[in-house]
């Protein structure tokens, strides 16, 4: 942390000290790069493209070349952003300005973005732009990482959306990867130099995400931003007021062929979103018309495919929004290890997780909470996605080496592992996690979780999505389970589905309260299949196609008509009255039906149905006029008009009728007693319109006769050919029944297999148990601490003894041994265990206790069956009993050598080859030798042998044999100084008591000499 506020200071001192020298020069310089500086008031003259150009020490070439190749009216601006170690004056501003024709400005504070302009950041700043309008500042305080090209392509992506560039060029490192996946998250462009493995680790990051539109030389990245602007200015001439102006059958075609290749319906996702993507690609491709890009994607699979991806957006990152992580462990966490048994476990589910960021967070910050609490529960996070590739990456669980800009260094560096393509998270998180392909709109959801977290997700939806998906939630969720979604997004019109907890991290939980709906949870049919197959008829209601069908009926009425009618589906049923259609149809008596058949008037039946069946033959519309229709004494007459609906729904599924009253006559009844019957003036042209009537309804009949001998033929030849597949699926049946009893025997057999094995494992499960039995009576029964850790390092058990050495809970199972503070000082443990795994040799060294105990500490490789090794076993022997005697027996000797050595007397010590053992300091005075001297020597060499007396050297003998001691042996012997004098000699046997080996104590007193007589 020292290091990194140091480097922030270093970074403010630099940018400061830059930004004085820079307005200090900026005359002497103004010739060559315009440095600008405060442009407060200042507006954009107009609003133009922006080309982020992330580099490096090494991309001043590639720069040059880039800005040599580019053209002088692309209408685009450039903006190069610098690592901090590419540089720490303005020469860049400088060579750039000679290498082009393009103005060079240095960005200082504040500066107005201009098309054709090239703007260089000021070294050690960081810029963002925001409408249009450059601002250069020094690092935050405290900021961990320095990401200055992450920083400003993801503040263009912000402002500029589908219309930012971003192109990264050689260099090392990995800033540069998360700003280009938010541009192209936003709907822009991306370019890397080419080739990747050749231009450092900055482009190959960026790849690794495929998140880059374009790899190619900077000679060739300048032509094809001469083509985009070419195409910006020609699209900028035309009337682009609205997207796909007239032309949505064109746009139904996109999406049922990304149907066909995916099984995404995408008509129920946002519509504008879908436009900017495909305008995205046909910009892309040079495609001015969408005409030549449906039919350049009928001839182009890779091109269906890359739309598909473009489709499904994929913008996230770890932590994102920390805030709300620490809102999760202060309201939800609480609660949901409150509410979820401790013998289950807490489920969480993350739809669309994208590349897995969200859910490995969730998981990290879990436990984390679970930690600080002392808790240990197990837990599953289920992450779905719709986009399989996102999943595959997902479960790899590897990311570029940009995510430290979001990862704390502590959490870095206990759940992730440093790889060659970036950083890994480690194993114990990734088991926890289960990524699986998924479409919540129209696949069943992960049932009984207690928390979902869906964010930045619904705001890609339409509302028809919306109606489907928050119900789906509601009942996933477990009882006042929680619901988080994205900042710009809440539940709407569900309100009485969820309450809100936390307004300013929309988090929500759930209302006790019945779901509002049922699912019908079926696979998404490719377009091609969907011809042959009918939907289910709420489906289409609850869906956007039954939205798309109202549209297009009430085009066509409000544009050609505006009598009333009815809008029925293939099986005839009414799924809207539209007007007034009492006179034409009426409920009839018994059950209630809305078929069309079944209400509709005497005299309508006929004609109706025949005209529905010609309308579903032919595709087209059908008319039928003169239809008659008794009401209230009079004859009505009636004309019908039946018209298929068209949409991206199946042809010939849905049908607009609309009834027309063409007008009226009375009918005279000649029954006594009713009306009076006409006048003979009248009887004539009532008689004519009669006959007329009747054979109107003749051909009527005979047209609806046909249509039914039509129907029945058709029957007849559906009856035929059921018949023959009932024959040939029969005999199909047959060969099956067959392929079943044979099947059958083979179960049979695998059965009694089965059973066998099942034998054989129950034997091996009851000697797993009797020795596991065994070995834990053996670990309980033993007095030493015995401590085994796995691979990882992780502890994997240990006996009741070693919970007081090394200070240990029964919850400590799993976790580091770094983690656990011992009572027993071990200096360097881990590095001790992986020397052990990796040399497989053991290991022993004395440690002491805080208490001062000592112990002998044994660290063995652990070994599988199988002779793998698998971590460590540590045990320890109580060596405190020893230690303190052999302190003991230390003290003594040195006491007893201090004693020997103050005696005056000479003493001396012979081994078994009566050979100086040791000798006192009297003895080597008294006789003048040394040590040294000594030091492996007889004692009867000494001084030319004077002490060789044969009845000496069997006395010796006599004491080593017989432990006979003897005293006041006399002998004569030259001394240095003195000369000849007498001494007394006793000598007693000793036993050695380290190696029991027999010694000789020998004791020398000289005897006096005795005064002269006179």
């Amino acid at each position: 942390m020292g290091k990194s506020n140091t480097n922030d200071k270093i970074l403010h001192r630099r940018f400061r000290r830059h930004l004085a020298i820079s307005t200090a020069k900026t005359a002497k310089t103004a010739k060559t790069v315009l440095r600008t500086g405060h442009t407060a008031g200042n507006q954009p003259e107009q609003q133009c493209r922006i080309v982020g150009i992330g580099a490096s020490a090494g991309s001043l070439q590639a720069l040059i070349q880039l800005f040599e190749a580019m053209a002088e009216t692309t209408g685009m601006a450039f903006v190069v952003i610098q690592q901090p170690d590419a540089g720490n004056d303005s020469t860049w501003a400088n060579i750039l300005a000679s290498a082009t024709a393009l103005p060079v400005s240095e960005v200082l504070l504040n500066a107005v973005v201009r098309p054709n302009h090239i703007y260089v950041i000021a070294p050690g700043a960081i810029l963002s732009v925001s409408r249009g309008m450059l601002t250069a500042a020094p690092p935050k305080d405290g900021e961990q990482q320095y990401p200055p090209i992450d920083s400003f392509f993801e503040s263009l992506a912000r402002d500029k959306g589908n219309q930012a560039l971003g192109i990264i060029l050689s260099g090392d490192g990995a800033d540069g990867a998360q700003g280009l996946k938010a541009i192209k998250n936003a709907g822009g462009i991306t370019f890397t130099q080419a080739p990747a493995a050749e231009t450092g680790s900055m482009p190959r990051n960026a790849t690794a995400d495929k998140m880059v539109d374009f790899v190619l030389t900077p000679t060739e990245i300048a032509l094809k931003l001469a083509l985009l602007g070419q195409a910006d200015a020609s699209a900028a001439t035309a009337k682009t007021t609205e997207l796909f102006p007239d032309q949505t059958e064109n746009l139904n075609i996109i999406v049922s062929l990304l149907c066909k290749v995916s099984g995404v319906n995408f008509t129920e996702y946002k519509l504008l979103t879908i436009k900017r993507r495909i305008m995205r690609r046909m910009g892309l491709l040079n495609i001015d018309r969408l005409d030549d890009y449906i039919a350049y994607l009928r001839q182009n699979d890779r091109e269906l495919a890359a739309l598909h991806q473009d489709m499904l957006i994929n913008i996230t990152k770890f932590f994102r929004d920390p805030h709300s992580f620490d809102a999760l462990k202060t309201t939800v966490f609480p609660l949901l290890l409150s509410s979820t048994a401790a013998s289950a476990p807490i489920r969480l589910w993350v739809p669309g997780c994208s590349t897995g960021e969200e859910a490995y967070s969730l998981a990290i910050a879990l436990l984390e909470y679970l930690e600080d609490k002392s808790v240990h529960r197990q837990i599953q996070i289920f992450a779905t996605d719709i986009n399989e590739s996102v999943i595959t990456k997902a479960r790899a669980g590897i990311y570029p080496q940009s995510i430290a800009a979001d990862i704390s260094s502590s959490r870095l560096s206990r759940f992730f592992i440093e790889v060659e393509q970036g950083y890994q998270v480690s194993k114990s998180i990734r088991n926890i996690c289960l990524f699986a392909r998924q479409d919540i709109g129209q696949d069943p959801p992960i049932s009984r979780v207690s928390f979902i977290s869906c964010r930045n997700v619904m705001i890609y939806f339409g509302l028809a999505l919306h109606r489907r998906v928050f119900p789906i939630f509601h009942y996933a969720l477990n009882p006042n389970g929680f619901l988080m979604l994205g900042p710009s997004e809440s539940i709407g019109l569900f309100a009485d589905l969820f309450d809100l907890v936390d307004k300013k991290h929309r988090i929500y939980t759930k209302k006790s309260i019945a779901p509002p709906m049922l699912f019908d949870f079926t696979m998404a049919q490719p377009a091609a299949a969907s011809q042959s197959h009918s939907r289910d008829e709420q489906e289409i209601i609850n869906g956007s196609s039954w939205l798309e069908v109202k549209k297009e009926a009430n085009r066509i009425v409000l544009g050609k008509y505006t009598p009333p009618g009815v809008i029925i589906n293939s099986k005839l049923d009414i799924i809207q009255f539209r007007g007034r259609t009492g006179a034409y149809l009426e409920p009839a008596s018994g059950m209630p039906s809305v078929n069309l058949l079944k209400m509709a008037r005497d005299g309508l039946l006929a004609g109706l149905r025949a005209a529905v069946q010609q309308a579903k033959k032919d595709n087209s519309l059908v008319s039928k006029e003169g239809l008659c229709v008794l009401e209230n004494g009079h004859s009505l007459l009636v004309n019908i008009d039946v018209i298929p609906l068209k949409g991206s729904f199946q042809k010939g599924e849905f049908f607009l009728i609309l009834f027309k009253t063409a007008g009226s006559q009375p009918i005279y009844n000649r029954r006594p007693g009713n009306h009076a019957l006409p006048r003979e003036s009248d009887q004539q042209p009532v008689a004519d319109d009669e006959i007329l009537r009747l054979k109107q309804e003749i051909t009527v009949t005979k047209e609806y006769l046909q249509s039914i001998i039509d129907q029945h033929e058709a029957a007849n030849d559906d009856l035929r050919y059921a018949n023959e597949q009932v024959q040939l699926s029969n005999e199909e049946l047959q060969s099956m029944n067959e392929e079943l009893a044979t099947a059958k025997e083979e179960l049979q057999s695998t059965n009694e297999e089965l059973m066998t094995l099942n034998e054989e494992l129950g034997t091996r499960n009851s000697e797993l148990n009797h020795v596991n039995n065994d070995m834990v009576n053996l670990l309980s029964s033993i007095h030493v601490p015995v401590l085994i850790l796995n691979g990882d390092l992780r502890i994997k058990r240990f006996n009741s003894v070693a919970e007081k050495v090394f200070n240990l809970i029964g919850a400590d199972v799993g976790r580091p041994i770094n983690n656990i503070k011992p009572n027993i000082h071990i200096p360097d443990l881990e590095q001790a265990c992986l020397e052990v795994i990796d040399t497989l040799k053991s290991r022993e060294q004395e440690v002491q206790d805080r208490w001062g105990r000592w112990y002998s500490m044994q660290i063995r490789p652990y070994r599988t069956t199988d002779n793998k090794i698998d971590g460590v076993i540590i045990t320890f022997a109580d060596i405190d009993v020893i230690k303190q005697s052999l302190k003991i027996a230390q003290e003594l000797r040195e006491h007893a050598e201090a004693i020997v050595e103050t005696v005056r007397q000479p003493l001396l010590v012979l081994n078994a080859d009566l050979e100086l053992e040791t000798a006192n300091k009297a003895f080597y005075q008294l006789f003048g030798l040394t040590a040294e001297a000594m030091a492996g020597r007889s004692i009867f060499q000494i001084k030319n042998g004077q002490w060789a007396i044969p009845q000496l050297h069997t006395m010796l003998i006599d004491i080593l044999k017989h432990d006979k001691s003897f005293e006041d042996f006399a002998a004569s012997c030259e001394l240095p100084g003195i000369g000849s004098q007498k001494m007394l000699i006793n000598a007693r046997r000793m036993v050695n008591p380290q190696n029991k080996a027999l010694l000789i104590l020998m004791v020398f007193e000289m005897i006096a000499a005795q005064a002269a007589k006179p």
